[in-house]
């Protein structure tokens, strides 16, 4: 904590470490994890829509070329709702036509 004139200024750190435990505690390893898992998240939203608007179609056209609804593809793009399948069909019907997950040490795996 650094005192600024009348106001207390906190490092990012300290605050996690407040709220949810020191780095290396079993909850501050969950909120870690969640948070990683949702830049990746946003990251796969991100590329389908790149892919999307590079291919000149709008959500709901993606959509019907899937079965789904529009919304369903802005949640994707925001990167919610993202399960392997989905991702599978949407990059399918994006036209991607192969796609390989990298497990670090364990190798590669393909997943379509």
């Amino acid at each position: 904590m650094k005192q600024v004139g009348r106001f207390k200024m906190y490092s990012l750190d300290e605050v996690l470490d407040e709220h949810f435990g020191k780095v290396g505690t079993p909850r501050r390893d969950e909120f870690e994890r969640s948070v990683a898992a949702s830049v990746h998240a946003y990251h796969i939203g991100e590329a389908i829509k790149k892919a999307r608007l590079q291919q000149n179609l709008t959500q709901e056209e993606l959509g019907e070329r899937i079965g789904v609804k529009r919304a369903q593809i802005s949640r994707l793009e925001k990167g919610y709702s993202i399960s392997i399948p989905t991702m599978s069909r949407v990059f399918q019907a994006l036209g991607v036509a192969t796609a390989t997950l990298d497990l670090g040490a364990i190798g590669k795996v393909a997943l379509w």
